[in-house]
């Protein structure tokens, strides 16, 4: 059977389905196509935008008119410029101009709140003005309260006398005063060195070394026989237990030692409570620690009254330590100075504490004997008082120093031993220890009233307004009053600049 040959209409039919495949498909996820133009068309023609595109540009990175414009990100629009390089707004510009003065303006004030010199203007109080912290304080003060003086509130206490060699060199040493602690070993807190606990009481906050620091000359120290050695006890009947020894002798001896060798103008009193029995025992422990080349030999120690050597010629001649003890037969054995053939002292403890009182105790030769140059005051309780200490340390000390004064035959105590020597609720033993300088020196209320001519200025009982022993050149400069409120007003300041901007 032939082929059949297709008819008109089955070929018409055929080009309509070919046409109908051929149709492109409407996708709505494509973009729509542009018909091809000619160049002429395409000229008068504008070129096509993104809705997205342009609503984008209208608000480049929609912020709030008032938002600043440092706290956009990106900082600033990058466009191309007329050949093609990469550009920044006006706009932008400015908003980067005034970024980089906000940083300009933090880093002034992190500069300023974090120099040394910005933290004295900011924190150097006085005495007796209230803080938080030591570093609020001038240097020579710490920040400590006074609960048992009525002292509920932090405030700037003196800690560091004035030196007296700063005044004057060249008076004999019974012309000078220092302070001194009482069992300047028995630090708050310490355990004993045998590894058991310590059943004694303390009677300091401060290792010697820092004792030394802030200005203590005079070290009371209880040496005994202990474990094959001489220890550091705070013991009683002449024993020293496990529970009362501290530490070996020579171990603070040793910071004594180090102290005098990186400070050749200074000079260091020992005085030992001694129960050392074994022969040639405090010549030894002396040698070991490496302090018998600055000890200054007893015959040059005034016997029947008298000055002492010029404090500048025993500085020159090495001799800047005086070691006494209390065991009279050891000045000749050990060539160690018997304490009262030269020292006057009164009645240590609470007995030595009553007011208007200043009664030798029972070794020691009446306190006007002056016979012995030196006078030694005691002001202390029998059983060390952490929180007392800062009332004792204050205006009842001051009223000893006088009353000690007075019967002495007129003589300023040589040396003044306090417990806890740091807690006052004002100037404590730093400012009875100037007083006795300023009296002894120039006869002045204070050293620091003392002129090189030996005159007073006025006002001369005043604190002294210098602390001596900063720790650094800033800590040293005072600013002037109105500095004082650089606090309150530097960071308001800045504060209110970077708002504005």
């Amino acid at each position: 059977m032939g082929r059949r040959l297709p008819t008109a209409k089955m070929r018409a039919r055929r080009r309509n389905g070919k046409a109908k495949l051929k149709r492109p498909r409407n996708k709505t996820a494509r973009a729509p196509t542009t018909p091809l133009a000619s160049p002429a068309l395409q000229a008068t023609q504008p070129p096509l935008v993104d809705a997205s595109a342009s609503e984008s540009e209208a608000k480049p990175h929609n912020r709030r008119p008032d938002a600043p414009s440092a706290l956009v990100w990106p900082p600033a629009a990058v466009f191309r410029t007329r050949n093609g390089a990469p550009g920044t707004s006006p706009e932008m510009a400015g908003d980067r101009a005034a970024a980089l003065v906000r940083i300009a303006a933090v880093g002034v004030l992190l500069a300023l709140c974090s120099s040394p010199a910005a933290v004295v203007v900011v924190s150097a109080r006085k005495v007796g003005q209230t803080c938080a912290l030591d570093r609020n304080c001038a240097a020579g003060l710490h920040c400590e309260t006074c609960v048992a003086n009525g002292n509920v509130r932090p405030r700037c206490t003196r800690v560091v006398p004035v030196g007296p060699q700063t005044k004057a060199r060249d008076l004999p040493f019974n012309r000078y005063a220092w302070l001194t602690t009482h069992n300047s070993f028995a630090r708050l807190g310490q355990r004993s060195q045998t590894g058991v606990a310590i059943a004694t009481p303390w009677s300091q906050q401060d290792t010697v070394t820092e004792q030394l620091n802030r200005g203590v000359r005079g070290l009371m120290l209880d040496m005994y026989d202990f474990r094959n050695d001489i220890w550091l006890c705070h013991s009683y009947g002449g024993i020293c237990q496990n529970f009362t020894a501290f530490q070996p002798a020579v171990n603070v001896l040793r910071e004594v030692e180090r102290f005098l060798s990186r400070n050749r103008a200074e000079v260091v009193t020992i005085f030992v409570e001694d129960y050392v029995e074994s022969p040639m025992g405090l010549t030894r422990v002396l040698n070991a620690s490496g302090l018998a080349r600055y000890l200054l030999p007893v015959w040059r120690m005034p016997k029947a009254g008298g000055d002492w050597p010029l404090l500048s010629d025993m500085v020159r001649d090495g001799h800047r330590l005086l070691v006494f003890t209390s065991k009279a037969a050891k000045e000749a054995a050990e060539g160690i100075a018997y304490e009262w053939r030269y020292v006057v002292e009164n009645q240590y403890g609470t007995k030595g504490m009553v007011k208007g009182t200043c009664r030798n105790r029972a070794e020691s030769a009446a306190m006007d004997d002056l016979s012995r140059s030196l006078v030694l005051v005691n002001y202390f309780r029998d059983l060390p008082a952490f929180p007392e200490a800062c009332k004792d340390n204050s205006a009842p000390l001051m009223d000893a120093l006088a009353a000690c004064h007075a019967k002495s035959g007129n003589r300023w105590a040589n040396y003044i031993a306090v417990d806890f020597y740091r807690r006052s609720d004002r100037g404590g033993a730093a400012a009875a220890t100037d007083k006795a300088n300023g009296g002894l020196i120039c006869g002045c209320g204070s050293i620091s009233a003392c002129n090189a001519n030996g005159t007073c200025t006025p006002h001369h009982g005043r604190t002294p307004k210098g602390i001596f022993n900063a720790s650094s050149d800033a800590a040293a400069w005072r600013p002037p009053p109105a500095l004082q409120w650089q606090r309150l007003v530097l960071l308001p300041a800045v504060l209110a600049v970077l708002l504005r901007l």
